[in-house]
C-alpha cells in the first residue's frame, strides 16, 4: 500500500468573496497540508486579510467553497455547536491590530479567556495561563491592562491568548507589522518553533525580508484579487516579473556616469544581518 502525505488542513476550491458590488476574492483555490508553513503575499488590498478571515470563519465565501479538516467550513457547519468548538479549538487568529484582538481588563483574564470560552476545567485554564506566561516571558505583566502595554508587549499577549488554546493551526496577519527589531526577531523564533513543534504556520504578509525565516512555501495574491502564483518560498521571491506584476516590488530608476539604470526595487523589502534559526 502506498504511503500517504500529509493530510490537508484546508481545501479551497474556486473561492470567491464580495464586499457589497467590490471583489474582494476572484476564484481562488489551494491546499494546505499539516505541519505547513505558508505565506501569502499581496499588495495592499489584494486580499490577504479577507483570505485570513474566511479560513477562520470570520466572514463566508459569495462563491466556492472552503474545507476545514475535512468538513465543509460554512456558516451553517458554525451554527453546529460541536463543530465549532472544535474548530475554535484547532484554529487560532492573530490580528494585525493587537487593539482589535484584546478587550480583557488585564493580562491574565485575556489569555485565560479562550480556554475558558472553550469550557476547560479551572485548574486546566490556570496552568495553561501560567505555562503560556513563562513562554512568552510575560510574567511580569499579568495583572496589568492591556491597553497600557506597548505594541510590543500587546503582540506578545495577542499571541498568548491565541497559545493558550493550544490550536493546531496559527493565522498571522501582518506579524511584523509595526514591531521593533527585539520583538520582531522573537516573534519570528516563536513562529518557527511553534512549527517546529507541528503547528501550521499561515502567514499573510508584504513584508518580503522575513518569509524565508517564516515559510516553506508562498501564494502569490495579484491586484486583481486572483492567485498569481505559488511555490517553494525561494523560487517564488526569485521571481522578478510575478512579484512586479504583484506590485510586491517595482523598477527603481536612477542615474551612475550619465546613464540611466533601472531594477527592481521592493517596498517593503530590508536589509536583515541577523541570523534566524
Amino acid at each position: 500500500m502506498a504511503e500517504r502525505g500529509p493530510h490537508p488542513v484546508f481545501e479551497l476550491e474556486a473561492v470567491r468573496y464580495s464586499y457589497m458590488d467590490a471583489t474582494g476574492l476572484d476564484g481562488i483555490g489551494f491546499r494546505v497540508d499539516a505541519g505547513e508553513k505558508l505565506a501569502l503575499l499581496g499588495a495592499n488590498g489584494s486580499g490577504k486579510s479577507t483570505l485570513l478571515k474566511l479560513l477562520d470563519g470570520l466572514i463566508f465565501p459569495s462563491g466556492g467553497q472552503i474545507r476545514a479538516f475535512g468538513s465543509r467550513l460554512d456558516e451553517t457547519a458554525l451554527q453546529d455547536e460541536g463543530f465549532a468548538r472544535g474548530f475554535r479549538r484547532r484554529v487560532g487568529f492573530v490580528f494585525q491590530n493587537s487593539d482589535a484582538q484584546l478587550f480583557s481588563p488585564n493580562v491574565w483574564e485575556e489569555i485565560a479567556f479562550g480556554p475558558l470560552h472553550l469550557g476547560l476545567p479551572q485548574d486546566e485554564v490556570e496552568e495553561r495561563v501560567k505555562d503560556t506566561l513563562h513562554i512568552l516571558g510575560l510574567e511580569h505583566l499579568r495583572d496589568r491592562p492591556p491597553y497600557h502595554l506597548s505594541g510590543g508587549e500587546k503582540k506578545k499577549v495577542a499571541l498568548a491568548a491565541v497559545l493558550a488554546i493550544n490550536p493546531d493551526v496559527l493565522l498571522f496577519d501582518e506579524p511584523t507589522a509595526g514591531l521593533d527589531p527585539k520583538t520582531e526577531e522573537f516573534l519570528i523564533q516563536m513562529m518557527a518553533e511553534l512549527n517546529r513543534a507541528g503547528k501550521t504556520i499561515i502567514t499573510a504578509t508584504q513584508d518580503l525580508g522575513i518569509v524565508t525565516h517564516i515559510a516553506s512555501r508562498a501564494i502569490v495574491l495579484g491586484e486583481d484579487h486572483r492567485l498569481a502564483g505559488e511555490g517553494p518560498a525561494a523560487e517564488v521571491l526569485a521571481d522578478r516579473e510575478l512579484l512586479l506584476s504583484a506590485n510586491l516590488v517595482h523598477y527603481h530608476t536612477h542615474r551612475h556616469d550619465g546613464l540611466e539604470h533601472s531594477h527592481p526595487h521592493s517596498h517593503v523589502e530590508k536589509h536583515d544581518h541577523r541570523h534566524r534559526g
